[in-house]
């Protein structure tokens, strides 16, 4: 087939058109503009756009399919050009189901959590020799891209995202996949600027729950009072069946799982993944994965790209980063890293980058998510509001919606640099958090600096 993904540079769009690709389809593509991984990876496969932009004639009546990304926008001309001349358009979660509908198709949801608990249900189905495909939004160690498309295999393993699919079909993207397995994770409003009402973000997931095919199974987090709430009274007819945070214990910086088959060391932590474990191994177990095989694998599981990922240590200083930026992922990351290393002061950095984290109506859910941090610091990048088209925040006015008097703001690169090298490292940890980069800082060389 002949296939033109429009705003081909996406995480997910990339990888998607790379695969298909492979697969021996003529893919071309288009974005205004691309960054690394996703230029590297596409130039390596040929698949590269030779122009930035959008043009109408990248068009053309010989295509197949166009395959559209949210990046786009309604007015964008070859979207326009593809609707004149009547060639069929889908969003990527839309294109999903339609290869996938006579798989079991599993779906991970939640305002959090989803991507690591994805990753850890692939972790566990690979290692226990399962053949299904999948998508996921991060970098797994043992996974070469983060989409996989095959026709025979019987399952696939989809990171169910609630932001929406594109500008012309503007649903979540969970609502396209009709899993026969899903699971929930937890309501925590996120994505101001496509649901600016929190009852409206709430009762997305809440007609995710009744998406689930009849007589499948759906697993949620019983500690979340929006999920509470909505399954209290659930009528679908689904299985369901709620998790919570694993039984543990932190002996010298490791967290142990304490099972029936004995302790398992992670080579993960935080409370809020052992929540993710627990929903993983109901997952799991709904597809046939015995529990000691569970926790065999989950053991060797070390994470999903920038979630809680480990970037060097020394005998004094541990550094990690992670892409924590709603306040949920931001309090719970937090949390997780003062409470492993509860000998340890924190240094914990943290990037608003997004949309609702930029909006002043919705920065006073950040109030307390950094308390936990014995030096919490804020960044803020001007070029971020530029892009954005947003107005700057004033520092005043963020340190208020934090409620942390304590709070750092710094507002340019080298000025955050200069700060964390300025303090002494001694028994001290360092947690950069952002879905953003803070402004281009190479953050290897950072802790370079910092652990010599």
């Amino acid at each position: 087939m002949r296939i033109h993904f429009i705003a081909i540079g996406g995480a997910v769009m990339h990888n998607l058109a790379i695969v298909l690709s492979r697969k021996g389809n003529e893919v071309t593509g288009s974005d205004d503009k691309i960054t690394d991984p996703a230029k590297t990876n596409l130039e390596k496969e040929g698949i590269l756009p030779n122009r930035m932009g959008f043009y109408a004639d990248n068009i053309h009546k010989g295509l197949d399919a166009v395959i559209l990304g949210m990046h786009a926008r309604e007015d964008n001309p070859e979207l326009l050009e593809a609707q004149r001349l009547g060639i069929k358009i889908q969003s990527f979660p839309e294109y999903l189901y339609e290869v996938s509908k006579n798989k079991q198709r599993v779906v991970i949801a939640g305002s959090h959590g989803k991507t690591t608990i994805t990753s850890m249900v692939m972790h566990v189905l690979k290692e226990n020799d399962f053949k299904f495909d999948y998508l996921v939004g991060a970098k797994v160690k043992g996974f070469d891209t983060s989409v996989k498309i095959t026709e025979d295999a019987p399952i696939i393993v989809l990171e169910g995202d609630e932001y929406l699919a594109s500008p012309i079909n503007r649903e979540p993207k969970f609502m396209f996949y009709k899993p026969n397995v899903a699971l929930i994770s937890g309501v925590a409003w996120d994505h101001i600027n496509v649901f600016p009402d929190y009852d409206d973000y709430v009762e997305q997931f809440k007609k995710f729950a009744y998406s689930v095919e009849d007589w499948g199974f759906l697993t949620w987090f019983e500690d979340d009072e929006e999920l509470k709430r909505i399954f209290n009274t659930y009528d679908a007819k689904v299985r369901t069946r709620a998790y919570n945070t694993y039984d543990h214990v932190i002996r010298e910086n490791t967290t142990y799982l304490r099972t029936g088959f004995g302790e398992f060391a992670l080579k993960i932590f935080g409370e809020h993944n052992l929540q993710n474990i627990s929903g993983a191994k109901n997952i799991c177990n709904e597809l046939g994965v015995f529990d000691e095989d569970f926790y065999k694998a989950i053991a060797t599981f070390e994470g999903a790209a920038n979630r809680m990922q480990f970037v060097a240590k020394n005998d004094q200083t541990t550094i990690y980063k992670d892409f924590a930026h709603s306040p949920s992922k931001l309090k719970a990351t937090v949390n997780a890293m003062s409470r492993q290393f509860k000998d340890d002061e924190l240094v914990a950095v943290m990037e608003l980058h997004t949309f609702s984290s930029l909006n002043k109506d919705f920065l006073e859910q950040y109030a307390g998510t950094m308390n936990e941090a014995d030096i919490p610091v804020v960044f803020l990048d001007s070029e971020t509001f530029k892009h954005k088209k947003m107005p700057v925040l004033e520092e005043s006015f963020v340190t208020d919606a934090f409620k942390n008097e304590h709070l750092n703001i710094f507002t340019d690169r080298e000025s955050l640099r200069s700060f964390l090298l300025s303090l002494n490292w001694h028994r001290k940890n360092l947690l950069l958090m952002s879905s953003g980069n803070f402004g281009g800082l190479d953050i290897d060389a950072l802790a370079k600096e910092i652990l010599e």
